[in-house]
């Protein structure tokens, strides 16, 4: 027992130690307006709890099977077995590890984090050296693990781009490892990290160096991550024009030009990929001064907020932007917002504030944060989200440790340290308020200490104390978007300061403080409802910058902690019908928040009372983010009684609808349900099935084909029904036959990009039908490419379409 209590006396003295010593490296070197992590000391609260939570997860992850990719591509010995999941794309979540350590010791000193980061940086020292000598044609100051390096590399620098197309997206993989080693510097002051992360940006400069500007568009076309903000960084590191430039060369024109002038060309794009590239066109812009830079930056933020956000503060489905007239598919996909793309929002709104400290950045800010960040970590067991859907009732899923090493897993270890990034800022003598978080703020410069104390947002007020020191400083209080006008009060020692500002700003208090000082800021809340993008029909609940939603059951909750399965960070329990959800029907559609009643004794809480309602639930209305291991719904239909009328009369078109089809058919098959297509002699190769929205179907690939054989009644003037998904991903190009004479050739890639079913109707000439009893209809893939997936095949009669 004494010798185990003295260890435990050394360790602490140890840690003490440590934690006195450590003076913090914070964000401030590249981000002058920012405070070191370190000197935002986070309170009890919300965040508070997640941050710590999240450095638990972390030391439960293996820094060897992390680090194995590495060492692998560099040709040293294995130390432990990489991680199995997301094969191909090997290192990328060890960068983000490597981030989200240096971000963990700067906010809490905690210093196993500091011992793991320093370890992963003197393995990834060995594999940069190692890759020197034993790749020297091409490996010199490489220090990444993507697979299948050698072969990649090699030919890339001669400016072949099989082995590089062939792999997946090996930029962005190498861009986690460059910010992992950028943020060990930055978070800590490791001048190793700094060192390795400028050999390697030089790495990536040499082995673009031969490239074409056309040859570097080509490569830009697929993701990769954010190198050019990689390079902008080493750039204001260094002040050495080579790495502009190849910040520049990075910067993907395709995108570049259309936002530089202020036109949205975002529609079906892959969203994670085009953010990063956004956050550096502003790097680059704030840097060089380059307009065009700066215009791109700024519109994306724009047009991506006010046009393609939804009300918690995610973006994109099934992980691409829609279009107006496929943004219904925030209804029914499971595959929401991408908690990255908010990961990397939040970046690019800190970047633009810093430039130009509007209100307006700040109120996306704190609702991205509360509604999507906080809402995407388990609060017991600190797993993360990857989609959040926004289908009404249905869930999320989340990972574990080890397991599951998807991309938001990576940026999942960042997001949860990173809470006092943006609570205060300052430019010159001005101090901006920019959150209301429960902190305390070492403001060195002016050695001073400022405390923040709240409940917010269950306590509609904060209040400011100066802890220590005395000085003159601007102290800017943002006025909330959702603060009424005139409804800010601000006391500072129990007198109010009058004011002017409008909702969305900033309220200046300036005088000389000193120790004591106590600044009261009152915040009302109130309800409201905002409409989904493109879908006025779906509303969402707001109080104030909170989000309500509500849960709907736990029924099927498949996969709620995901394991090692590739699609496994998917919600893929049953899909509940959304026309029975619940439905508001209001003809006035604000007055629906004075039908939520507060819940007596339990802040936050409403209760829906006396509203009219279709599929009517005892609803109760509660923060976002607090609701987990559920279904819920964030959106509802809410209809005017008008309205709602012609909604029941669609729904009794579509059953005539059906009944009239069902009165044309002469025959039909449902592809892959085993008895339908037993009973149509079913012939196959290389071909599959699934289910879908509760739907069957078959497709094939690789040259192959399925068939049926359908009957006809010896009837001709007949035509092919053939259901297919809106959203397929790949190439879906096929022929339809009939009995071995081609029908047509159809092509569906990316043809209606909308989540929905669609219904395509193929007249059948005459000749084909003549004197046959039965025919055979064969859906055959063209190479490379998938034919289908089909959900039912309907042979009809074109003669009773009309009657």
């Amino acid at each position: 027992m004494m010798i185990i209590r003295k260890k435990n006396l050394i360790y602490a003295a140890l840690i003490g130690a440590v934690c006195a010593s450590f003076e913090g490296y914070g964000q401030d070197k590249l981000y002058p307006n920012s405070f070191s992590l370190s000197d935002v000391t986070l309170l009890e609260g919300p965040f508070k709890h997640a941050q710590d939570l999240n450095v638990q997860t972390l030391l439960k992850y293996d820094t060897d099977r992390l680090l194995a990719p590495y060492r692998k591509e560099a040709g040293l010995p294995a130390k432990a077995k990489g991680y199995s999941n997301w094969d191909g794309l090997d290192g990328h979540v060890g960068g983000h590890y490597l981030s989200a350590l240096a971000i963990h010791y700067a906010a809490t000193g905690n210093v196993e984090c500091k011992r793991r980061m320093d370890y992963m940086i003197a393995e990834l020292k060995a594999c940069q050296a190692a890759s020197e000598k034993n790749h020297s044609a091409w490996g010199k100051g490489y220090a990444g693990g993507v697979p299948n390096s050698a072969k990649i590399w090699s030919t890339f620098k001669t400016g072949d781009f099989a082995a590089l197309r062939a792999a997946w997206v090996p930029w962005y993989n190498l861009h986690k490892t460059y910010a992992g080693l950028r943020d060990a510097w930055l978070y800590t002051g490791n001048a190793d990290a700094k060192a390795m992360f400028l050999k390697f940006c030089d790495w990536g400069i040499d082995i673009t160096a031969s490239l074409n500007d056309k040859q570097m568009e080509s490569v830009l076309d697929i993701e990769h991550g954010g190198m050019n903000e990689i390079f902008a960084d080493a750039y204001q590191m260094t002040d050495d024009e080579k790495y502009m430039k190849a910040a520049k060369r990075f910067s993907h024109k395709m995108l570049l030009g259309p936002m530089s002038a202020g036109k949205d060309n975002l529609d079906n794009k892959h969203a994670n990929t085009q953010v990063p590239k956004a956050v550096g066109f502003q790097r680059v812009g704030e840097l060089s001064k380059e307009q065009d830079y700066l215009k791109a930056g700024k519109f994306f933020w724009e047009t991506v907020t006010r046009n393609r956000t939804l009300a918690f503060g995610g973006n994109s489905r099934r992980e691409f932007f829609p279009s107006v007239s496929s943004s219904e598919d925030f209804v029914h996909d499971v595959e929401g917002p991408e908690t990255c793309n908010s990961y990397n929002m939040l970046k690019l709104t800190a970047d633009l504030f810093r430039m130009e400290p509007r209100a307006e950045y700040a109120d996306y800010y704190e609702r991205t944060l509360y509604n999507h960040i906080l809402s995407t970590q388990h609060p017991e067991h600190g797993g993360y989200v990857y989609f959040t859907p926004a289908r009404p009732r249905h869930y999320r899923v989340y990972s574990s440790p080890n397991q599951g090493m998807w991309c938001c897993v990576g940026s999942g270890m960042e997001n949860h340290g990173k809470y006092g990034e943006f609570v205060y800022t300052h430019t010159n003598d001005s101090l901006f308020v920019n959150l209301f978080v429960p902190s305390q703020l070492n403001w060195k410069e002016k050695k001073m200490k400022i405390r923040q104390e709240t409940s917010f947002p269950y306590q509609e007020q904060s209040k400011l104390t100066i802890v220590e020191g005395k000085g003159r400083f601007a102290l800017m209080i943002r006025y909330p978007s959702w603060v009424k006008k005139g409804s800010l009060k601000i006391s500072v020692n129990g007198k109010i300061v009058p004011h002017s500002a409008q909702n969305s700003s900033y309220v200046a208090v300036e005088r000389a403080w000193k120790k004591g000082d106590v600044v009261q800021v009152l915040l009302p809340m109130h309800t409201s409802v905002e409409k989904m993008p493109n879908v006025p029909n779906y509303i969402a609940v707001m109080h104030g910058p909170i989000l309500l939603g509500a849960k709907t059951g736990i029924e099927s909750l498949n996969g709620l902690v995901a394991g090692d399965g590739r699609w496994a960070h998917i919600a893929g329990g049953r899909k509940l019908p959304v026309d029975k959800a619940p439905i508001f029907i209001q003809d006035n559609i604000t007055s629906i928040t004075e039908n939520l009643k507060p819940v007596s004794g339990k802040p936050l809480t409403f209760k829906a009372t006396g509203m009219k309602m279709e599929n009517p639930a005892d609803l109760v209305f509660e923060p976002f983010y607090k609701i987990h291991d559920a279904r819920y719904m964030m959106y509802w239909m809410s209809l005017s009684n008008k309205e709602y009328r012609s909604y029941l009369d669609s729904i009794t078109s579509i059953e005539q609808y059906k009944l009239a089809l069902e009165k044309r058919t002469l025959d039909f098959v449902a592809p892959g349900e085993q008895q339908p297509e037993a009973d149509h002699s079913m012939q196959v190769k290389n071909s599959g099935t699934g289910n879908n929205s509760d739907a069957f179907w078959r497709d094939a690939r690789n040259e192959g084909y399925f068939s049926y054989s359908l009957a006809t009644g010896r009837k001709t003037g007949l035509s092919l029904i053939v259901r297919y998904w809106g959203a397929e991903w790949g190439n879906r190009k096929f022929d339809i036959y009939v009995d071995d004479k081609k029908l047509v050739t159809e092509d569906n890639t990316g043809r209606w990009n909308q989540s929905k079913f669609f219904d395509i109707e193929y007249s059948i000439p005459d000749a084909m039908l003549r004197g046959k009893d039965y025919v055979r209809v064969k859906f055959q893939a063209l190479p490379g490419s998938t034919a289908g997936a089909v959900y039912y095949v309907r042979l009809v009669s074109v003669e009773s379409k009309n009657n």
